[in-house]
């Protein structure tokens, strides 16, 4: 009997390890470049640092990732464009830049979305962030995991804004994208599209007045070194994608594509719990370094809310109204378990 157990548990432990020897060898050595628009001490590079050392340790060091930061592989859009070609294999980048590849992203560029971070984790990691997630493919990349960029604020040189009225005539750079241009239209500003890269040099020379971006954003660009005035409207949430290419995606093994998807997940915790440990280190240092905040008041927040709620109606024939109608259902749901 006991001889019996023995051989059952040797055969056993011979099995398992032959299981893990299968797993090794459909594991290649890959150098993985992942692209992003923004610094490294940003906290994407926290996830990102945190993602290399998950995928080094599942896949026994075979599985490795270069970084490139502030745009030295081109843009977000440009990055993304070499994904879908197939000649480069991953980037992490605002959802607001590819709406002009997956008009459904638009959703996430919604003005005054999300109330706090919660309800956009349970977003993005639910139900409605798969329903995106699973129509990436057909253009060309696929979503390993949603991280923060966080929530958006507006910064300008030329006076301190609390009052709906007055961001009337302020020049503001706002992504390329329809939806922010609209939105800050319709709250009186002179929106100016422009890529991130050229965003501190306009602001430099006052060819523009402002810009609107995440405090941690704000704080690792230097903005404060030509910004005077922060204003607190925490007018959109936009997500961070972890973009794939499809076409290297489908050479993976299944193992290769269990290891980047669960580490980007870890990465993801990460990159999160950073980002929110820095938002309010980034809003002293910019009060620090001579920026004047002002906060926004329920009264007037309510008075921009107003004037950009039939940006709703005006891109839904672009996003989709199942898709506005099925975040609005989701974010009922959430609110309404709370």
């Amino acid at each position: 009997m006991l001889r019996s157990r023995l051989v059952s548990i040797l055969a056993g432990v011979a099995i398992a390890a032959l299981a893990g020897a299968t797993a090794q060898a459909q594991i290649k050595d890959r150098n993985i470049r992942v692209s992003n628009g923004i610094n490294e001490d940003h906290p994407v590079g926290n996830g990102v640092a945190k993602m290399k050392a998950c995928m080094a340790e599942k896949s026994g060091g075979k599985l490795k990732i270069q970084a490139f930061w502030g745009g030295a592989l081109g843009g977000d859009l440009q990055a993304t464009q070499a994904l879908r070609a197939g000649t480069q294999e991953m980037v992490i980048t605002s959802s607001s830049p590819l709406v002009g590849i997956m008009p459904e992203l638009g959703v996430f560029d919604l003005p005054f979305l999300f109330t706090n971070e919660k309800e956009a984790d349970a977003v993005l990691d639910g139900s409605f962030g798969k329903y995106i997630s699973d129509k990436l493919p057909n253009f060309g990349v696929v979503n390993l995991s949603y991280w923060e960029n966080g929530f958006r604020n507006l910064t300008n040189s030329k006076r301190a804004v609390s009052k709906a009225e007055e961001l009337t005539g302020l020049k503001v750079r706002v992504m390329q994208n329809n939806i922010f241009l609209d939105s800050f239209k319709s709250m009186g500003t002179n929106a100016t599209p422009m890529a991130f890269g050229e965003v501190f040099a306009a602001l430099e020379t006052h060819a523009i007045d402002g810009q609107e971006n995440p405090l941690v954003t704000i704080d690792t660009s230097k903005m404060y070194e030509v910004q005077k005035y922060l204003t607190m409207t925490r007018h959109a949430y936009t997500p961070f994608l972890v973009l794939y290419s499809k076409k290297l995606w489908d050479q993976l093994s299944p193992e290769e594509q269990t290891i980047l998807t669960d580490c980007s997940i870890v990465g993801r915790d990460e990159e999160r719990r950073v980002s929110r440990e820095l938002n309010d280190k980034s809003l002293a240092k910019l009060k620090k370094e001579g920026m004047q905040v002002s906060e926004v008041s329920p009264e007037e927040l309510a008075k921009m809310r107003e004037a950009t709620a039939a940006v709703y109606q005006r891109h839904e024939a672009t996003i989709g109204k199942d898709t506005i109608e099925r975040l609005k259902a989701e974010l009922t749901k959430i609110r309404g378990s709370n």
